[in-house]
């Protein structure tokens, strides 16, 4: 997330979950690749896990640039002190993204001469921080306070009241933090509302004891009836379009916002075989021409889940651990922490007292007036972005129910090429071109075989 940000703006894995119905399709299959957010060049990552009025709040730094010109400004609700702001390790993002983010399938269709396999299968879906006053050093000509002051890390750390956004942005400007063109009318409808300013800058001498590469992500603690997330100040720096991935982690259900449409992103698509090897660039076009369609000022759903499982697993449900890393702060005796912290497979499932919802909102300095506004549900149904191969029998049939399967794969791949067009806008033409299949030992391409099974 473009918070605000003073000088520089922000192969194959298998799971073992398998389905032997592929007809019925379901939440199953072989996963393949996924649409993380390294397919994004401006792409800024935020976790709010919240229950009740409580929120953990934490932000990604993606700052490009020397680390003495990093620096943030966030409205927040209350004072903050230093107990209620932490740093934590940049894997839980990732950790977050890999197991939510849009994902690729293959199914392979079976021997249509073979008899059927009889299978069933059931599978379940499944506080207020007390410390001392801070000292206030009052900066009267500014309006200007001082709330507190700390170091967290390899931060130094401000929080602030003010009184009037010229004064609060002349005294950033006096204590070094250079303020983009167009600060002072962002900064006001948070003066009006009588929210504190959270600066952070990085301490050169600590980030350097530290031995990190790169700014770890901050992560703040309040207590708010409001459920929002500020962007507005982060659009100062919006000179192209820039993606933000909301990771929402609650006890109750799924999470929508309010002040602007949620619309699940385009899902259970069976897309060409070829897109294996294309999926970003697929996943890519398909989001852009999603959010063209929608008229822009919308947030995509692109993960729904109850956090104890996965189906098909891109990555690992997060462990205990790395949940209460991540924020969540209601984790109690019903959750599984006698899992072991590291799994390459998730062999049963069980229902948690978390749930995920991934949002992704693309915006400009245009667009999203309003910070985002949040609700959180009970409703607790699954969903994700989920994209189709369905790779055709390749071995020799002789039966009549072979034959009517041959006869059948044309229609399937010209509805495959007609579903990509309109998911990503790509040219149609270009798409058939694209599409092979393999037959016995032989290539045919799409047109090859209208020609070989319906003789035209």
């Amino acid at each position: 997330m473009k918070i605000f940000r003073l000088l520089t703006p922000l192969l194959l894995t298998i799971v073992a979950v398998f389905c032997f119905a592929p007809a019925a399709w379901a939440f199953c299959g072989f996963y393949v690749a996924k649409a993380d957010t390294k397919l994004y060049n401006k792409a800024s990552q935020v976790v709010i896990a919240r229950n009740g009025d409580r929120t953990v709040l934490t932000m990604a730094n993606d700052f490009q640039g020397e680390v003495k010109d990093f620096a943030i400004v966030v409205p927040v609700p209350t004072v903050l002190q230093k107990e209620q702001v932490r740093v934590t390790e940049p894997k839980i993002m990732e950790r977050l993204d890999a197991f939510s983010a849009p994902r690729l399938v293959e199914y392979f269709d079976p021997d249509p001469c073979a008899p059927l396999p009889i299978f069933s299968s059931k599978r379940s879906l499944a506080v207020a921080e007390n410390s001392a006053p801070a000292p206030q050093i009052s900066d009267r000509s500014l309006g200007v306070t001082v709330e507190a002051r700390f170091n967290v890390g390899e931060y130094d750390i401000v929080i602030l009241s003010a009184k009037e956004s010229g004064g609060l942005e002349t005294w950033l400007t006096r204590n070094g933090y250079k303020i983009p063109q167009g600060a002072k009318q962002l900064l006001q409808p948070y003066i009006r509302s009588s929210m504190k300013f959270f600066v952070a800058k990085v301490n050169l001498d600590k980030f350097e004891e530290s031995g990190y590469q790169f700014l770890r992500p901050l992560q703040i603690s309040y207590q708010s009836p409001k459920f929002m997330l500020p962007i507005r100040l982060g659009m100062i720096n919006a000179t192209t379009e820039q993606d933000l991935i909301v990771y929402i982690l609650s006890p109750q259900g799924g999470a929508e916002i309010t002040n602007y449409r949620t619309v699940k992103i385009p899902t259970n698509a069976n897309i060409p075989v070829f897109i294996k090897n294309e999926f970003g660039e697929f996943y890519k076009s398909l989001f852009q021409n999603a959010y063209t369609k929608e008229g822009k000022r919308v947030g995509f759903l692109e993960y729904a889940w109850d956090m104890g499982s996965c189906d098909p697993c891109a990555a690992d449900p997060l462990t205990p651990e790395e949940l209460k890393e991540a924020g969540v702060f209601w984790l109690n005796d019903n959750s599984p922490s006698d899992l072991p912290t590291s799994r390459k497979f998730v062999p049963t499932f069980f229902s948690s007292n978390v749930f995920i919802s991934r949002l992704h909102v693309r915006y400009t300095r245009d667009t999203f007036p309003e910070d985002l506004m949040f609700l959180q549900t009970a409703n607790r149904e699954s969903f994700q972005g989920r994209y189709i191969l369905q790779y055709p029998f390749e071995g020799e049939v002789k039966c009549e129910a072979g034959k009517k399967y041959k006869q059948s794969l044309p229609k399937r791949f010209e509805q495959e090429a007609q579903t990509l067009a309109k998911l990503t806008n790509w040219n149609i033409q270009d798409i058939r071109n694209k599409m092979k299949l393999s037959v016995g030992n032989l290539t045919y391409s799409w047109w090859e075989n209208l020609v070989s099974w319906f003789g035209i």
